[in-house]
């Protein structure tokens, strides 16, 4: 347990609502707010017992008067969220309320909270690692139950269990080596550099497992990036607002109607999938409408996927050759919409891209929109999502990883070529480190600062 004063914030939406909470952490969390807390009966919180609630009122100490009727409970250290005494104030949800009971908090000699200083604080007082910190956050911007479920798993440390796994065979390899070679005169078995070799081999193939979630997780974390791109008035519109069951985007028979970005979440199987809805491609003089045209590129450039819509009653253009020369390097599906009107385009033009992520639609009658949603499983997830082995979200984990496994393979190639194992022990040392890193455990202070100040305030 770390020494640190007492802090204080507000840990729910600040917002009209049933309830809001003021979280408050430290030794003298007790002392502080049982010092502007009053009941009925006048009785205190000197007697309150840990893990339990007490009705009262919070005061004014100055004045005296209620600021609000409240429910008080209190955690003691180390069995609470930061593994200090921790109070919480349960609140009626007003704005303006929250923020009295909060600042006569501070005013009895609490400090405000920094972003994510209470998980920081479980952190640092050993009760979670960095990971199950980092997945606190994953939790609460969860956007689907896939992405939270997730989050949920790393929280309860399914990471932290593979990969205290791999160090400890990491440690007990650099031992054995620093053994051999520092006594060698001892009866020890000693460690060859094949054996050495062969116990790397098996922890690169640990690493590799659970880096092969690494894309997956990253989807399921972060969501997909699709953006709807085409000539104006194929039906990008349409498409967003019949994904989306709602009528979110503004469908006219005008071409150039949208000229700013729609972004919209839906939800593929439990994928978060973020729908970018563009100003049609193409040239004009309008400087409204061209600057949406230049965002719509820009988004492009971004996107995980491109949905490219072309209309099968028009013929193809140039400008429609332009957008597919644009997207044709990126993952994509080509919809060959408004199928149920007279065909003039010529499809054997479409012959140069991939067939199996081309087909025709109708978006007025639905004809053929559903088979969008498999084919974009299919494209990133080979038809089928993970939703109950383990899967490596955070990109930070997924750097640490692979320097652990370079590090390995360095180790490998220095045993090859020279067979000395003290050399490659230094190797083996550069890879528990990285790994270390997952955890924190040998993360600079400045980095695990970064970290916990992209949280929100009051977690």
């Amino acid at each position: 347990m770390k020494e640190f004063d007492t802090i204080a914030a507000i840990s729910t939406g600040l917002s009209e609502s049933g309830i809001s909470i003021v979280r408050v952490s430290g030794d003298n969390a007790l002392k502080i707010v049982g010092s502007i807390f009053r009941t009925r009966n006048n009785k205190d919180l000197n007697d309150i017992k840990p893990y339990t609630m007490r009705h009262g009122f919070i005061v004014e100490r100055e004045t005296g008067d209620i600021l609000d009727e409240v429910l008080v409970s209190y955690m003691k250290a180390p069995k609470s969220f930061t593994a200090e005494d921790t109070v919480e104030i349960n609140c009626h949800g007003g704005i303006i309320s929250t923020k009295r009971i909060l600042e006569e908090v501070i005013r009895q000699g609490a400090r405000i909270a920094e972003p994510g200083e209470f998980t920081k604080r479980a952190f640092l007082n050993g009760r979670i690692d960095l990971s199950q910190a980092e997945s606190v956050m994953d939790i609460i911007s969860a956007k689907t139950e896939l992405s939270m479920k997730s989050a949920v798993k790393q929280s309860r440390g399914a990471l932290s269990e593979k990969i205290n796994e791999i160090r400890e065979e990491l440690l007990e390899t650099i031992a054995h080596i620093e053994a051999t070679v520092d006594y060698p005169e001892d009866d020890l078995e000693e460690i060859t550099a094949s054996d050495v070799s062969l116990k790397l081999k098996s922890i690169i193939e640990k690493m590799s497992e659970i880096l092969s979630t690494a894309e997956e997780g990253k989807i399921i974390r972060e969501g997909l990036n699709v953006v709807i791109v085409g000539k104006p008035n194929v039906g990008k519109s349409s498409l967003l607002n019949y994904l989306l069951h709602e009528k979110r985007a503004i469908v006219t028979e005008v071409p150039g109607t949208t000229r700013d970005i729609i972004e919209e979440y839906i939800n593929i199987s439990g994928i978060p999938v973020k729908i970018i809805d563009t100003a049609g491609i193409r040239e004009t003089n309008d400087l409204v409408e061209k600057i949406g045209v230049n965002k719509s590129k820009e988004k492009i450039n971004q996107a995980d996927l491109v949905i490219l819509l072309l209309d099968l009653s028009r013929e193809l253009d140039n400008e429609d050759r332009k957008i597919i020369e644009f997207i044709k390097d990126k993952k994509y599906i080509v919809l060959l919409n408004k199928s149920d009107l007279e065909v003039k385009m010529d499809i054997t033009e479409l012959n140069k891209l991939n067939q199996d992520y081309v087909m025709k639609t109708s978006i007025k009658t639905g004809k053929g929109v559903e088979l969008l949603k498999d084919i974009i499983k299919n494209l990133f997830f080979n038809g089928e999502i993970n939703s109950k082995g383990f899967i490596l979200t955070n990109t930070r984990h997924k750097e640490a990883l692979i320097r652990g496994k370079e590090s390995c393979m360095q180790a490998i190639q220095a045993l090859n070529d020279t067979s000395a194992i003290d050399l490659a022990s230094i190797d083996i040392r550069d890879a528990w480190s990285s790994l270390g890193e997952i955890l924190g455990e040998t993360l600079q202070e400045d980095i695990i600062n970064k970290i916990f100040s992209q949280f929100c305030l009051g977690k």
